[in-house]
């Protein structure tokens, strides 16, 4: 990278505040970061930001100067909101953006995204590409931020056959800046294809798992499988409902799957079948097997 860049952050949660944090510790970076409370720009300012608030209620930039003059500096604004704030905030603020300047989100979606950013993007001169850090926690919030969060991790970016390849190489650098040890090129279709297995119907099936009255009295009968299996029904209601809708499709035919391999085991329990039961579980340990960490 030639020139120091400037990044701004639209909302400085747990994934835009440990991007934040993270390409604060590289010298090629400049990072400032928006979010509409005040406690989390107090917090950002005080770990080293540049930072500003947005007031609540006011539907674009128009008099927001300390963010407006964030962004008119930025050469790449990474929307780390939940996909209709993504869409708001951008519609409101791209007109403050330097023409040329790349636009990113990190959203768990991505056909719905970039359909709707792209042209937003495109009318005002500005370089849309889709994105997708692979890292996250139990707990949300900048206070829950952390540098290291993506060290390791894949970014996944979904750029169309007109994205600028100078852009995707903007988006490779800055992954590599935060620690990810990979970037996966692909579709926004065939992201949310995978995204539903592989993220979505996890957090499902744990939802689902810690509802039995059973899981009250776990203490002292529990370990790892249980940790395991529960551990992603922490989700923030309001952000996951978003993204499963946005994902309904794919999602839908995860979840009858799932519903299918559920019902045939069910079926050789009641019948007492052990030898079908067996298959089951082999079939079950032999795909786990064959599946590469």
């Amino acid at each position: 990278m030639s020139k120091i860049y400037t990044v701004a952050v639209a909302g400085l949660g747990l994934i835009g505040g440990s991007l934040a944090l993270a390409l604060l510790q590289n010298t090629e970076w400049r990072v400032v970061g928006i979010d509409r409370q005040p406690e989390t720009v107090r917090a950002a300012l005080r770990a080293g930001l540049a930072a500003a608030g947005l007031p609540e209620g006011e539907p674009a930039a128009d008099g927001f100067s300390p963010a407006a003059q964030l962004l008119g500096q930025a050469d790449l604004l990474i929307l780390a909101l939940a996909p209709q704030p993504a869409l708001d905030f951008l519609k409101g603020h791209a007109h403050l953006l330097s023409p040329g300047a790349v636009v990113t989100d990190v959203c768990g979606v991505k056909r719905q995204i970039v359909s709707a950013c792209g042209p937003v993007c495109a009318e005002r001169g500005l370089r849309f590409i889709g994105g997708h850090p692979m890292a996250g926690k139990e707990r949300s919030g900048f206070f829950n931020a952390d540098e290291r969060l993506f060290c390791g991790a894949s970014y996944i970016l979904t750029p169309l056959p007109d994205t600028d390849p100078a852009a995707l190489e903007t988006m490779k650098t800055l992954a590599a800046a935060v620690g990810c040890k990979e970037v996966t090129v692909t579709t926004p279709a065939h992201h949310d294809r995978m995204i539903a297995f592989t993220s979505q119907l996890p957090h499902v099936l744990a939802g689902a798992y810690v509802k039995s009255p059973v899981s009250l009295q776990h203490a002292g009968y529990s370990a790892g499988s249980y940790r395991d299996v529960s551990r992603v029904a922490t989700v923030d209601e309001r952000l996951w409902s978003q993204l499963f809708l946005c994902n309904r499709d794919y999602l839908l035919e995860e979840i009858d799957g799932l519903i299918e391999n559920l019902s045939a085991c069910r079926r050789a329990l009641a019948a007492e079948d052990r030898e079908d039961l067996e298959i089951i579980l082999r079939e079950g340990r032999l795909r786990k097997e064959g599946i590469p960490d």
